[in-house]
């Protein structure tokens, strides 16, 4: 949004905090920010206030903000198909259109008698723009990639990435390449990464990465979707803290975490969660990815169908636009 010409007052990455008892210890950062989004809010008197995502934060906006009369617009639904359904009312009541990015959401909606809008998933869009148009490598080495794709929160590198580091002993002839967290200091990973040979990292180069890789370790979220709309066989990667994970595991209602294979109804790519996430675990999956030809002939078909469901919506960001337009010259 910045490089469209959007004013920032205050980044994302300073307002995310991952798991239950992360987000406790960090309440008052949390509460502080919230009061000054709402300050904001007022001092500009939006004609419509568009909610992204976020919907810890950004469900109490919107309470809020039908309070003061505002107009409200939600892209990208909160995952409340996932847990806390009950949410959903909250949605209803407080927020004017919904425009949601994922298929299934529609008919989700529909069994609450809410009627939102499928506008397509941006990424489809912006990774198509950027294989056409970015056909290089961003500098990045060629030959046997593999990419490391361990997210953006410090909390859940530390727990992730040294598992995924130790999978790159057992592949010398490959080069496992880290994609950092442009948020993070270089120090930070230089004591993650300095007993491993074959490792390498990119800050602000993911996409030129996964345009290079033959296969992708990557933790859960919206990376996963970007690896397979990109094609490259990948493992989906998660673990985290043990209490923010048991608290999570009887509150989530979803077959999969993964959103290929939310999207596809079924395991397209392999998932390997908590306890399953290993050393051995991931080596025996990532040594199909490379040489199984059946495996590798059977991801290439459902991520092709996975593609043409995504595409289906159309062009998402046009019409997201568009759609909030025609709202506001109600």
């Amino acid at each position: 949004m910045e490089a469209a010409g959007a004013t920032l007052v205050k980044h994302y990455r300073d307002l995310a905090f991952m798991g239950f008892t992360e987000v406790v210890k960090n309440l008052p950062t949390i509460l502080r920010n919230i009061s000054f989004c709402k300050k904001d809010i007022l001092d500009n008197r939006p004609d419509v206030l568009i909610l992204i995502d976020y919907p810890g934060f950004n469900l109490r906006i919107a309470k809020w903000a039908r309070q003061q009369g505002l107009k409200i617009v939600y892209y990208i639904s909160p995952q409340v198909w996932a847990w806390k359904e009950n949410r959903t009312h909250g949605i209803k009541a407080n927020v004017d259109k919904m425009l949601v990015i994922l298929p299934f959401e529609k008919e989700f909606y529909k069994k609450w008698n809410f009627e939102v809008e499928y506008v397509g998933h941006p990424l489809v869009e912006v990774i198509e723009e950027f294989i056409n148009n970015e056909p290089g490598t961003g500098n990045i080495e060629q030959g046997n990639i593999i990419a490391l794709l361990p997210g953006s929160r410090k909390q859940e590198i530390l727990i992730k990435l040294p598992i995924m580091l130790e999978v790159a002993k057992l592949f010398p002839e490959y080069k496992f390449i880290v994609a950092k967290a442009p948020g993070l200091p270089a120090e930070f990973y230089d004591e993650l990464l300095k007993p491993y040979s074959n490792v390498g990292s990119v800050v602000n180069k993911t996409y030129e990465l996964l345009n290079s890789a033959k296969a992708a370790l990557v933790t859960s979220g919206t990376a996963t979707l970007e690896t397979a709309l990109f094609a490259v066989p990948e493992i989906i990667c998660y673990k985290g803290g043990n209490i923010s994970y048991h608290i999570a595991k009887r509150l989530i209602k979803i077959k999969f975490i993964g959103l290929v294979n939310l999207i596809m109804d079924k395991e397209v790519v392999k998932e390997l969660i908590q306890n399953d996430l290993s050393v051995k675990n991931i080596s025996t999956e990532l040594k199909k990815l490379l040489e199984d030809p059946q495996r590798q002939q059977q991801l290439k078909k459902d991520y092709t169908e996975l593609k043409e469901i995504l595409s289906k919506g159309g062009h998402a960001s046009a019409n997201a636009a568009k759609s909030i337009y025609e709202f506001i010259k109600k």
